[in-house]
């Protein structure tokens, strides 16, 4: 595996490319500055995201895990930049309890680059298992302009 730390408001980064393809991204530095295509595409865009110049993210993803974890990831990819859906409009989507979603959204090994900040509680703002907590949340929401549902 490679790995590339990028800073951005949102936090220290680390993206992890496995034979050709995104698999992670944390929120801790691992020190490494590895090289590659897909490496330096992805901190060439977290970084364009930063600056609001890049809403849609285009790079080769391998989402490890469940077929759920797949399928739920697929949803949370699909919403559009400045916009968000409720846990259970991406389970009525799957014909899956919303729970369940809840914890894939919470397992979602790639995040920002799969948007699960764009999904919320039927009631409004949820949590966020970034660094940052629900405040990182907030922050990715405001950036998209996404905000206004806050208030």
């Amino acid at each position: 595996m490679k790995r590339r730390d990028v800073k951005t408001r949102f936090g220290d980064l680390c993206v992890v490319e496995e034979d050709g393809a995104i698999v992670a991204l944390d929120w801790k530095l691992s020190g490494c500055i590895d090289r590659s295509d897909v490496l330096d595409a992805a901190a060439c865009q977290l970084q364009r995201y930063d600056a609001g110049t890049l809403e849609v993210f285009e790079l080769p993803l391998r989402i490890k895990g469940s077929d759920f974890q797949q399928a739920v990831c697929a949803q949370m990819s699909a919403i559009p930049f400045g916009y968000t859906v409720t846990y259970g409009e991406i389970a009525k989507a799957l014909g899956a309890p919303a729970q369940a979603v809840g914890g894939a959204c919470g397992g979602n090994p790639i995040p920002i680059i799969v948007p699960c900040h764009r999904v919320m509680g039927a009631k409004g703002l949820t949590g966020f298992s970034g660094a940052g907590g629900i405040e990182t949340k907030v922050a990715l929401l405001r950036h998209e302009g996404a905000a206004g549902l806050l208030i």
